[in-house]
């Protein structure tokens, strides 16, 4: 089996001047992006998932060529990679819970306005919550599910192996790159191979972050 390649986490933004906790500069595809935090959730923050799932797909794009393809970001948080994954040409939407959603789409309008690119929609997604009725399968398919940062010490994790299987057809690319910090990341990585077919693309060793490419099993 082909091995994971190590790599390293790259300065992709701009050291920002003020101290206050407000807003991050990052260059992906040419661009310059700017988010802006929020400390008040987990989901405002950019985690170091995003930055290496980031750069993976714009140093990878001929492996993952994501221009005109579906893609669904579950977590979106601040929006990073769904705007990364905009610039390369992406059909987006990202989702994430409702107290997230006024910052991450305030980061993916500023970022992606007045662009020659799809429009990415902003949507509300609970995992394991609403599915059929908001996502209905007959309407929805994805070729890419974008997931960073997702598994943490939180209490949700079967909803979101639940909400990754619902979104997995065969087909459809899962994309995973997460820090691993608890035993609970990887007894979720344990659950996610024994479902899919899975693969580690790519190790960050001074930020423990790993990147997975799963697919449906096809009988």
């Amino acid at each position: 089996p082909d091995l994971p390649v190590t790599l390293k986490i790259l300065q992709n933004w701009v050291p920002r001047v003020s101290h206050y906790f407000d807003k991050e500069h990052y260059t992906y595809v040419g661009h310059q992006i700017v988010i802006q935090e929020s400390i008040e959730h987990f989901g405002a923050v950019v985690w170091p998932g995003a930055l290496a799932l980031s750069q993976y797909l714009e140093t990878n794009q001929e492996q993952f060529n994501l221009k005109d393809k579906k893609v669904l970001e579950i977590g979106a948080g601040t929006g990073l990679v769904s705007i990364v994954a905009c610039l390369l040409g992406a059909y987006v939407t990202a989702t994430d819970l409702p107290e997230v959603l006024e910052n991450l789409s305030y980061n993916i309008s500023r970022n992606t306005q007045n662009m020659n690119m799809h429009k990415p929609e902003v949507r509300k997604l609970i995992w394991g919550e609403g599915l059929n009725e908001d996502f209905p399968v007959s309407t929805y398919r994805y070729d890419f599910i974008l997931a960073t940062d997702v598994v943490y010490h939180h209490t949700a994790l079967d909803s979101l192996l639940a909400t990754m299987v619902y979104f997995c057809k065969p087909g459809t690319v899962l994309l995973w790159a997460n820090k691993f910090r608890f035993s609970t990341d990887y007894e979720f990585l344990e659950k996610l191979c024994n479902i899919f077919n899975t693969t580690i693309l790519a190790e960050f060793p001074e930020s423990n972050v790993k990147l997975l490419k799963a697919t449906v099993r096809e009988n």
